[in-house]
């Protein structure tokens, strides 16, 4: 089951997660999962220092995810598409899609 986010309302929806994932993709299509605790600025999530591997992912193919596991047993999964770009050391993702996923059973 799935319930789109307005990716205007994502920092209400944030408060109610924690870490996430940034996810990457290499030239090589290899998905790169990287344990993160991005910070809303401005509209856009800003994933600090998340590694030399997801920075050059990032720039190369700036389509990205960041994934926020349910705090709870059987809770939602906040998935947050969006378009990356490098600053520095730093990930900028805006927000293109975000949606609430709980699996079904």
């Amino acid at each position: 089951m799935s319930i789109p986010v307005d990716v205007k309302e994502l920092g209400g929806v944030l408060a109610d997660f924690g870490t996430g994932y940034l996810l990457t993709v290499s030239q090589g299509n290899a998905v790169k999962a990287v344990s993160v605790a991005p910070a809303l600025v401005d509209g856009a999530l800003v994933v600090s220092s998340p590694g030399r591997g997801s920075l050059a992912n990032a720039a190369a193919n700036p389509t990205v995810t960041v994934l926020f596991p349910p705090l709870v047993a059987g809770g939602h999964t906040l998935l947050v598409d969006g378009a990356a770009t490098v600053v520095g050391e730093d990930v900028r993702v805006e927000a293109t899609g975000a949606v609430l996923h709980k699996a079904v059973g």
